[in-house]
């Protein structure tokens, strides 16, 4: 069994059991949400159950790991033979989530 959801302006395909990172979510180490933005969900005969755009009633069961920053990405612009240059760091929050079931 899988499903397709979405968060963070991303989609991601999920199973029961298994860990993902995803934008940062709002909650505690180990409290547990529902995401209900279910775009698709495979069940266990193989049924495939589309939503348009959502899928009516299905919802992933989730339990937040921790909240990290990523690794540091540099941004650098240079303009050419003109004395200007600009060095920035960024680090994205993201959450590690555990997924515990996926009700269709």
């Amino acid at each position: 069994m899988f499903a397709i959801i979405e968060t963070g302006g991303k989609q991601y395909r999920v199973a029961p059991n298994e860990k993902i990172i995803v934008e940062k979510l709002i909650g505690e180490a180990g409290s547990k949400i529902i995401l209900d933005k279910v775009l698709l969900v495979n069940s266990d005969q193989g049924e495939l159950s589309f939503g348009s755009p959502l899928v009516k009633g299905a919802q992933v069961e989730v339990e937040i790991i921790k909240t990290f920053k990523d690794d540091k990405v540099i941004i650098f612009k240079k303009r050419r033979r003109q004395n200007s240059r600009r060095k920035q760091g960024h680090r994205q929050q993201q959450t590690l989530l555990k997924i515990l079931s996926i009700k269709a």
